[in-house]
C-alpha cells in the first residue's frame, strides 16, 4: 500500500493497529475517555479537526478512540527520504507542502489535494491538524485556513454534492508527558460545509475565513481554553489544585470541570478584579510551597494522615517489595528506557511520541526474545508461559507499589511537619483552604 491507493482498506494496517492501540489505550494511559461519538456517522464525507497540543500524541488520540481506517495530513520535510516516506504512506499519512519547504515543493500539494478527494468520497475519514503546529499550552491558538480550503475545493470538485462535515475533536490530557494519565477526546456537533457553499460561490476568501471563524469557537467549546497570557500558569495550575481529583471521572470528566472553573475566573475577572488577582495569587503560592516541601494537593486536601493506616500501607509494602522488584524488570526495559532517551529531546511536547514509539518498538523487539529466554531457562513450559504473562502485571502492581509508597511518605512528611510545628507548610496549608473557599463561593 503507497500513496496511490492509501484510501484502500490493508488488513496489515488493521493488524498494526489493533496491537498498537491496545499499547495506547490500555498501557501508556491509564484510562481513555471517549464523548460525542454519536455526533460521528460513518456513512458521511468526514474530515476531523483535533486541537494540537501535544506532537504525534493528538493524531494517535484521534486514530485509537475511532473505528476504521483514518488518513491523516502531516508537514512534507519528514517524507524526504523514500524509505521513511514509504513507511508513513503505509501508516495513512499524507504530506501537506509549505512555502518553507520551497517554491517548488508546494506544486506537490496539487497532487496531494487529487488525493484527499479520493479519500473524502471514499468515507475514509481525513484528519488535519488546523493549528498546523503543536505547542504545549492549553488554548486554541490562531487556525490555519488550509482545512477550510481543502473541504471548499472537495466540494467544488464534485459539483458541491458531498456534503462534507468537519468535526471538531477536543483532546486533554491530565499531565502531557508522564506515563499513565488519563487522556479524553471529546467529537463535537458536525459543522455541515454546505451552509457556507453560496458564501464561498460568491466570495471564497469570505468563506474561508467565517468558516475557519465557526470552527475556531466549536472547538473552543470542547477542550480546556485559557485565554489570559498573563495569568496562563495561576490558571492552569488552578485546573490541578480544585480539580485533580476527578481525573478519573468518567459521568462528569475533569475536562468539563476545567471550563466550568476557567468560565467562573474569566467572569469574576470582569466584576470583581481584585478578588480575580487574589486567586491567581494564592494559585502560584500554593504551587511553589506545595513543591518545595515536597507535597502533592491529593495529601493537602486530607484533613488527618492516621499513623495506624499509614504504618499498615508501609507495612504491606515491605512485605511485597520483591513483587515490586520483579515488576520493575518489566518498567525498565519497556518504559523506563524509553523515559530516559525521550529526555535527550529538546522540544518537551515531543517526548511523551518519543516515550511511546520506543515503548512500543521495545515491546514489538523484546517481546519475543524474553518469551523464548523463559522457554529455555524455565524447564516446564506451562511455567514459563505464566512466568511471560505475569511480567505485564506485575509491571502493574509495581506502578501501584510506587504511588501507594509516595501516598506513605507523604503521610509521614505531613505529619513531620505538624508535629515539628514548621510555619511553612501551615502557611501552606492555610493559603490551600483559603484557596478551596474562594473557589467554592464563585
Amino acid at each position: 500500500m503507497g500513496k496511490q491507493n492509501i484510501e484502500k482498506y490493508s488488513k496489515g494496517y488493521a493488524l498494526i493497529k489493533m496491537m498498537v492501540g491496545f499499547w495506547h489505550n490500555n498501557v501508556f494511559y491509564r484510562k481513555v475517555i471517549v464523548l460525542g461519538r454519536d455526533n460521528i456517522n460513518p456513512d458521511d464525507h468526514l474530515i476531523f479537526a483535533p486541537n494540537h497540543q501535544n506532537a504525534l500524541m493528538d493524531a494517535l488520540a484521534v486514530l485509537f478512540t475511532q473505528k476504521g481506517q483514518l488518513i491523516f495530513l502531516t508537514r512534507a520535510d519528514i517524507f524526504k527520504k523514500k524509505a521513511i516516506a514509504r513507511i508513513l504512506y503505509y501508516l495513512k499519512m499524507l504530506p501537506v507542502y509549505r512555502i518553507r519547504d520551497g517554491f517548488r515543493s508546494v506544486v506537490g500539494n496539487d497532487e496531494i489535494f487529487d488525493k484527499t478527494i479520493d479519500v473524502i468520497r471514499h468515507k475514509n475519514g481525513l484528519v488535519i491538524l488546523p493549528e498546523g503546529n503543536h505547542a504545549g499550552y492549553r488554548r486554541l491558538r490562531q487556525l490555519k485556513k488550509g482545512i477550510c480550503r481543502v473541504a471548499f475545493q472537495a466540494e467544488e470538485a464534485s459539483d458541491f454534492n458531498l456534503n462534507i462535515k468537519i468535526i471538531p475533536v477536543g483532546i486533554e490530557f491530565t499531565h502531557y508527558t508522564r506515563y499513565r494519565q488519563v487522556l479524553t477526546v471529546i467529537y463535537g456537533k458536525p459543522i455541515e460545509v454546505s451552509e457556507y457553499h453560496e458564501s464561498y460561490k460568491n466570495n471564497p476568501e469570505i468563506a474561508l475565513n467565517e468558516l475557519r471563524s465557526r470552527l475556531s469557537s466549536e472547538m473552543k467549546k470542547i477542550i480546556v481554553h485559557i485565554d489570559s497570557e498573563e495569568d496562563y500558569e495561576a490558571i492552569d495550575e488552578l485546573r490541578t489544585i480544585i480539580n485533580g481529583r476527578y481525573s478519573d471521572k468518567t459521568r462528569f470528566p475533569k475536562l468539563f470541570r476545567d471550563r466550568m472553573l476557567i468560565q467562573k475566573m474569566n467572569r469574576l475577572k470582569i466584576s470583581d478584579f481584585t478578588l480575580y488577582k487574589k486567586i491567581c495569587s494564592l494559585s502560584l503560592d500554593v504551587k511553589h510551597k506545595a513543591d518545595e516541601l515536597k507535597i502533592n494537593y491529593r495529601l493537602l486536601s486530607k484533613k488527618k494522615h492516621p499513623v495506624v493506616l499509614l504504618l499498615t500501607v508501609a507495612l504491606g509494602l515491605i512485605a511485597t517489595f520483591p513483587l515490586f522488584l520483579y515488576g520493575n524488570i518489566f518498567n525498565m526495559i519497556f518504559l523506563e528506557t524509553a523515559n530516559l532517551q525521550s529526555l535527550k529531546i529538546k522540544d518537551v511536547q515531543f517526548r511523551s511520541s518519543m516515550k511511546f514509539g520506543i515503548s512500543m518498538a521495545l515491546i514489538l523487539v523484546l517481546t519475543p526474545v524474553i518469551l523464548a529466554l523463559m522457554l529455555i531457562l524455565i524447564p516446564t513450559w506451562w511455567v514459563a508461559i505464566l512466568a511471560f504473562f505475569s511480567l505485564p502485571l506485575s509491571g502493574i502492581f509495581a506502578w501501584i507499589f510506587y504511588l501507594l509508597f509516595l501516598r506513605v511518605k507523604g503521610g509521614f512528611r505531613i505529619r513531620n511537619y505538624f508535629r515539628s510545628n514548621n510555619s511553612e507548610y501551615f502557611k501552606l496549608k492555610d493559603n490551600y483552604n483559603e484557596l478551596v473557599s474562594l473557589i467554592a463561593t464563585l
